[in-house]
């Protein structure tokens, strides 16, 4: 595994081809660095000249990047105290999993006898919201262990790469990737798995960042959508679509908004611009995060019309 303390060596990498359309001909785009944590190197992206995808290549051989999702990595919420803001940090976590589990019930009905798979599900927290609200059985994948938490014991947790769980004859009403296609090495392939295991009348339901946005626009290389090394692949609009059509799925509807707060791309990125790859500390500016948040909330209210940072599509089985 690779060590985060000083820039990953070339060996590290590895040369691909497009994940959308296998070319091998692409211009450069964009270089990043971790900028949420401050860990050091530069990582290349590029745009595939065929078919237009940005994609990070040369990119870190899959066992070198598992130590860029650390005990700092947001998402898997490690970290629960935040002093006297903590019961804020709490309600904010568990709006995020209500609000997916809201946008999800606009597309699918979810019972006592239905089936759930969130892949990349970390924690946790959006399949225990799940069961709790719908009695519905739930079921999580990710390659990093979280099943000690409290919780995870309600829910049926496969450790490892998503296409390389064996489901047996098991299919699902609703699957859920939430920011987990831009961090995938093989994205086409885990999307056909998913088609594959959708029951009949089974939605299926990705959220990314979205590359031709607001605050793409706005911060450029210090974007918190590019979050270099973890993320592979930058989803336009167009790419993203285009993904779902060569997996064989069909779009039932695509959303220029998700469940994950733009605003935290808003303030993320303008702090990356000011600390210009040092790193950012949250636990110093978390009460800056929630000032600015309130003051944004007018604004905020439009974010289903602005195209500030995500976009979501609904996909079924033709």
């Amino acid at each position: 595994m690779a060590s985060t303390d000083t820039a990953p060596s070339k060996d590290m990498f590895e040369t691909v081809a497009c994940y959308q359309c296998g070319g091998e001909a692409a211009s450069p785009f964009v270089v990043a660095e971790e900028d949420l944590t401050g860990k050091p190197g530069r990582f290349q992206f590029v745009q595939c000249d065929a078919c237009g995808l940005a994609y990070q290549n040369p990119r870190l051989r899959l066992e070198n990047i598992g130590a860029y999702y650390d005990d700092e990595y947001i998402a898997h919420r490690k970290r629960t105290d935040w002093g006297v803001l903590t019961p804020l940090y709490q309600w904010a976590m568990e709006k995020h999993d209500r609000d997916k589990l809201a946008l999800c019930e606009g597309y699918v009905s979810l019972g006592a006898g239905s089936r759930v798979l969130d892949i990349g599900c970390g924690a946790g927290t959006f399949l225990d919201r799940v069961r709790q609200a719908s009695g519905a059985s739930v079921t999580g994948v990710d390659f990093k262990d979280l099943s000690h938490l409290p919780w995870m014991r309600n829910i049926d947790f496969r450790l490892g790469l998503f296409y390389e769980q064996d489901f047996g004859q098991d299919h699902f009403d609703l699957i859920t990737m939430w920011h987990f296609l831009e961090h995938d090495y093989d994205p086409l392939r885990t999307l056909r798995c998913a088609r594959g295991l959708l029951a009949p009348g089974g939605r299926l339901v990705v959220e990314v960042p979205r590359l031709d946005s607001v605050s793409f626009r706005l911060y450029g290389n210090r974007w918190p959508g590019l979050q270099a090394p973890q993320h592979t692949a930058l989803y336009s609009k167009a790419s993203l679509l285009e993904m779902m059509a060569k997996a064989g799925l069909e779009v039932v509807e695509h959303l220029p908004y998700g469940a994950f707060p733009p605003y935290f791309y808003l303030f993320a990125g303008a702090a990356f611009k000011l600390l210009k790859g040092r790193g950012l500390d949250l636990s110093r500016v978390i009460h800056v995060y929630f000032l600015g948040q309130a003051l944004l909330s007018p604004v905020l209210l439009f974010e289903r019309r602005l195209n500030l940072a995500m976009q979501t599509v609904v996909c079924k089985v033709p």
